[in-house]
């Protein structure tokens, strides 16, 4: 049994992250019983997801790293994908290596994953040039996150914003009616379906049902960011029921697929 200590930065307010990450490795941990996951969080406030709170959560990033680095994970995971995003195009790097030094300085080799920079990655992974996207912000956020995606490179062909500004709320909203507010959007010239481009609103129980039907990959935040931890751990991005991401099929830098 080889255990694998992950490090999680979270908003105050999510309750998503630490639901469907441990969730889908929980699935990988039933398929290969030799890899054991144990997570430990640190928190950032943040309640509403607004510009002003967005920014003052990421500028408590350093001191919750440094909270995490006593743990010595093996890798550290940080979400809100749009505390990041908002602050213009390729703030993940920023981002990642800000917290990267605090790890180091309290003696942590852990690398860092983003879930702004999973997202990118997971697209890419997917060979996606075009994405419909759904969020739950409010339509200046969902603006900024696609012209994030944009700046990478890919194409945003149509997005949906649920309008929902309070943080709380947005992880109490049913992943059920993702099956129904999917359909608004217009599928017919994208690569992929990025579900939730937030890791606060819930969608896992969806991915694979949508997927099934129209396709196309479907991916979310938290499938991008389990592929990115997966990946950096050195093992196999798998994970039953979650979507071609994690299908086994996708290849992850330096990391065998099941299909090889």
């Amino acid at each position: 049994m080889r255990e694998h200590h992950i490090g999680m930065i979270v908003p105050s307010s999510n309750l998503t992250m630490e639901t469907e990450l441990p969730r889908m490795l929980r699935a990988r941990e039933e398929v290969d019983p030799g890899d054991r996951f144990i997570f430990h969080s640190a928190r950032a406030r943040m309640q509403h997801v607004t510009p002003e709170q967005l920014r003052a959560m990421n500028a408590q990033a350093e001191r919750a790293a440094a909270e995490l680095a006593d743990a010595r994970p093996a890798v550290v995971a940080t979400a809100c994908l749009v505390a990041i995003m908002a602050q213009g195009p390729g703030y993940h790097c920023t981002a990642e290596d800000d917290i990267t030094r605090a790890l180091r300085a309290e003696g942590s080799d852990a690398p860092v994953v983003s879930s702004a920079g999973a997202l990118l990655s997971g697209i890419g992974a997917l060979g996606a040039r075009k994405v419909a996207i759904l969020t739950p912000y409010m339509k200046p956020l969902t603006k900024a996150v696609a012209d994030y995606i944009e700046d990478a490179g890919v194409e945003v062909v149509d997005a949906l914003s649920l309008e929902v500004p309070d943080n709380l709320a947005v992880a109490r909203l049913d992943p059920a009616d993702l099956r129904e507010h999917y359909r608004k959007l217009d599928l017919s010239n994208a690569d992929a379906l990025v579900l939730s481009a937030c890791v606060q609103m819930p969608s896992l129980p969806s991915i694979q049902p949508i997927e099934d039907e129209v396709g196309i990959p479907v991916l979310s935040a938290a499938t991008a960011t389990t592929f990115r931890i997966l990946s950096e751990l050195g093992l196999e991005p798998r994970v039953p029921g979650a979507g071609k991401l994690l299908s086994g099929a996708v290849a992850a830098p330096g990391v065998p697929t099941h299909a090889a």
